[in-house]
């Protein structure tokens, strides 16, 4: 086989692991969609918490801005993925917004403009580096790191599962789509050669198994044998 052959086999894999990823990915972006629902049709944010969005959009932000040329070179998928999931929790924030309450509303807008001041901040400053590795690498340790903190939701409802042997809030499409997207760009980073994708999305590749496994083993178990009442709400 041709060198040339080998380069457009391994372009083309490499390709087909972003556009699955993008693919998987928009499973998780229309996830809240129910949530959103209740809200507008209730008038009323309830006891939902506007967080997970505020920080889902700043990690967007971060790996977007990862993913341009400025940046990173041939991580279109990257900005394509990031680019979409900013504008769906940007959206979600605005209806939050809409329907909280006055004291809710005041801090969730202040919470917004705080990461779109943060975004610019790490924008302006990452093109003050001359040197375009050192730059990579500067923005790059940034998405890890706002990456790998996105994990601590997993975390706690692997914690969850585990503590009341239900399965009742961890969605078995919610698992599956987070574990085929970080699969998707776990092999697309690997084929990229680029350790700041493949890495965090190698670490959401074990933590989506891992929640394969405990849907698996506690599907079958009734609320009724939970050693304590599950948790309705997150404030």
């Amino acid at each position: 086989m041709s060198v040339s052959a080998s380069g457009s086999i391994h372009t083309v894999c490499k390709d087909a692991a972003g556009i699955a990823g993008n693919i998987f990915a928009f499973g998780l972006f229309v996830s809240p969609i129910p949530t959103f629902r209740r809200i507008i049709r209730n008038g009323s944010t309830e006891m939902f918490s506007g967080l997970p969005y505020i920080y889902a959009l700043l990690n967007c932000l971060i790996c977007l801005w990862y993913g341009t040329p400025l940046i990173s070179p041939n991580n279109f998928m990257v900005l394509t993925v990031n680019s979409a999931g900013a504008v769906f929790q940007f959206v979600y924030l605005i209806l939050f917004v809409t329907y909280a309450e006055k004291n809710r509303k005041l801090r969730m807008i202040g919470l917004l403009l705080a990461v779109l001041g943060l975004f610019a901040i790490i924008v302006f400053g990452s093109l003050q580096i001359a040197d375009h590795l050192m730059r990579q690498m500067f923005v790059g340790f940034l998405s890890v790191a706002s990456l790998i903190s996105m994990f601590a939701s997993p975390l706690f409802v692997i914690k969850l599962v585990i503590r009341t042997r239900s399965v009742e809030f961890m969605p078995f499409y919610l698992s599956l789509s987070t574990f085929l997207m970080s699969a998707s760009f776990f092999v697309y980073g690997m084929l990229n050669f680029d350790v700041f994708v493949y890495v965090p999305n190698g670490i959401g590749t074990i933590l989506g198994i891992v929640q394969l496994v405990l849907y698996f083993y506690y599907k079958g178990a009734s609320v009724e044998e939970s050693r304590e009442p599950l948790i309705v709400s997150y404030a």
